[in-house]
């Protein structure tokens, strides 16, 4: 269980029922392909299996199948630390905005992936939500984000009706 990685924690929410009809906003359209890539964790709600994580990335692949690649990586307490990793996979399940996804680390659980936010010029920046508002990441390109970028995007969250008190 010591392997268990950023994202993981979504896991939990598989056991819940999920209103089909959220008021969670997710982004109009997201290119797959300008997606994949390395994504560094700028910040996400507390999860039980990221408890000990610092340096957290999530690695995504577009496979010729449609699905996508998931690796997570992250380091035990320091950047020197043992490194944690899994590899899970993801699917789109709304092909008109590409933007609601379902992540898979262990059959027969899936769970929630929705991007709520992101750079559509660049794809520098995404945020990623589940629909109950219980699990957010905020994802970046690079290893640290522009502070007036990160208010900003903190704010959108909260007009989202996140409610940023976990952090």
């Amino acid at each position: 269980m010591r392997h268990l990685l950023p994202l993981l924690g979504l896991l939990a929410a598989c056991g819940r029922n999920t209103a089909p009809e959220s008021d969670l906003d997710v982004v109009p359209f997201v290119d797959p392909e300008r997606y994949m890539g390395l994504w560094y964790e700028i910040a996400a709600f507390p999860i039980r299996s990221q408890e000990d994580c610092v340096g957290a990335t999530a690695t995504y692949t577009l496979k010729d199948n449609g699905d996508v690649e998931v690796f997570n990586q992250c380091f035990k307490d320091t950047l020197d630390g043992d490194e944690k990793s899994i590899t899970g996979k993801a699917w789109i399940v709304d092909a008109e905005t590409n933007a609601k996804l379902k992540v898979q680390f262990f059959w027969p659980f899936a769970a929630d992936y929705w991007v709520i936010d992101l750079d559509d010029e660049g794809y520098e920046y995404a945020v990623v939500g589940h629909p109950n508002r219980e699990y957010l990441w905020i994802l970046n390109r690079e290893p640290q984000m522009d502070e007036v970028l990160y208010e900003s995007v903190l704010e959108g969250i909260t007009e989202s009706g996140y409610d940023l008190a976990p952090w």
